[in-house]
């Protein structure tokens, strides 16, 4: 049975009175808006623990609105600022990478893993390893661990729900019953900031430029990957992995206005399709609710106001993060993780102007290139090619900053 096979009786079990619920990354976007629609039923979910990496002024704000049993700040250095701001409550105060795995393993019904980049993924796998069902906004988890995460979650009976808007616009079309009727998953992708700009024009875009999605509001880091289509690069892998679907059934294809999420195509030429105006908190929603839907404040579709939907291929000779990933998933193994660890790396560098932005397709690939790939066989593995990986992505920086 698929981990995350909703249309089966076996999931259809009625949701408990009031779902205990953690977030990891309670800060960040995705983080804030599941509180939003907690918030707007706190009937149905007690908020029993939150995480978040330095923000403490947010934490305390949403710990004080939640009241949950435990925050955990990543940073150890802010452990006594966040201390002192709950002194008058109850709440459980901790810090440190440690803490945050301990507060996914804890007690709780349902999981929201919305720690950005592979630093999550400890923490994903060990709600994972109790059999929680996981919300998962973290795509790196499957990106680096994939074979790893998915035997994980047979052995324990875990339940894995995409929250990427694409993922779950899959998942909600996705014919569990009959796999092998699916011809292709289509994801769909806006084009980012620079869908219309050339190559010449990218090469002097700069951080503020590429913060400045045409249509999501998300945080730094993804709206990067965006500008470069490597966020589409890693939701390939991710649904690979998820869908278990070989990567010549998956296709990508730009679609500007983000109405249609994605689309699952079937054998007798029927393409299912999820639509929904382009807010986070409809498939948000509908893991939080799941397996039943939930009311959220996102606006509702109006296609004759739209007036017209388009399509396009995407350019593989101005986005080749595309051509990245599928070059990392053929060599398997540990190649998807040093991708994405060398991406991290980029990224962050772009963000502090240290590189330019076609400079991250250039790390990205010499990195992909110059790390060995290992068997994915444990954890010990996957981390050394991911601090490997690092190292190199971080040399490949110094050289480009110096030129």
């Amino acid at each position: 049975m698929n981990v995350i096979q909703a249309k089966t009786k076996t999931l259809q079990a009625a949701a408990p009175a009031r779902r205990r619920v953690a977030i990891l990354g309670s800060t960040g976007s995705v983080g804030c808006q599941t509180i939003d629609l907690i918030s707007r039923a706190p009937e149905k979910y007690e908020v029993v623990a939150l995480t978040a990496l330095k923000n403490v002024a947010k934490l305390v704000e949403q710990a004080r609105l939640l009241k949950p049993e435990l925050v955990v700040i990543a940073d150890e250095s802010q452990y006594r600022a966040l201390k002192d701001a709950l002194v008058d409550t109850n709440i459980a105060v901790a810090a440190g990478a440690k803490a945050i795995v301990e507060a996914a393993a804890a007690d709780s019904d349902w999981v929201m893993s919305a720690i950005v980049g592979a630093a999550g993924l400890p923490a994903t796998l060990a709600a994972a390893r109790r059999g929680a069902t996981i919300a998962f906004a973290n795509k790196e988890t499957l990106v680096c661990a994939g074979p790893l995460m998915m035997k994980l979650v047979a052995e324990t009976g875990a339940k894995l729900l995409p929250v990427d808007s694409e993922h779950n616009a899959i998942w909600q079309v996705f014919d569990f019953e009959h796999p092998e009727a699916i011809s292709r998953l289509i994801i769909t992708a806006s084009g980012g900031p620079f869908r219309t700009a050339t190559r010449e024009e990218m090469a002097k875009m700069t951080p503020e430029q590429a913060l400045k999605h045409p249509v999501w509001s998300m945080g730094a880091k993804i709206s990067v990957d965006s500008a470069t289509l490597m966020n589409k690069g890693l939701e390939v892998i991710e649904a690979h992995f998820l869908f278990q679907m070989p990567s010549e059934k998956i296709d990508v294809l730009v679609h500007p206005q983000s109405i249609i999420h994605s689309m699952v195509e079937y054998e007798d030429g029927s393409v299912l399709a999820q639509m929904g105006t382009p807010d986070m908190r409809t498939p948000i929603g509908y893991t939080l609710a799941w397996p039943e839907r939930m009311a959220t404040p996102a606006a509702k579709l109006d296609l004759a106001k739209i007036g017209q939907l388009t399509f396009e291929q995407p350019d593989p000779q101005k986005f080749p993060a595309l051509r990245f990933a599928r070059e990392a998933m053929k060599k398997g193994g540990t190649a998807p993780a040093s991708l994405n660890a060398a991406n991290e790396v980029a990224v962050q560098a772009f963000l502090d102007k240290r590189i330019g932005f076609l400079d991250i397709e250039r790390v990205n690939e010499a990195t992909l290139n110059g790390i060995p790939v290992a068997a994915l066989n444990n954890l010990e593995i996957l981390h050394e090619t991911d601090q490997a990986a690092r190292r190199f992505a971080e040399a490949q920086v110094q050289q480009l900053a110096k030129t």
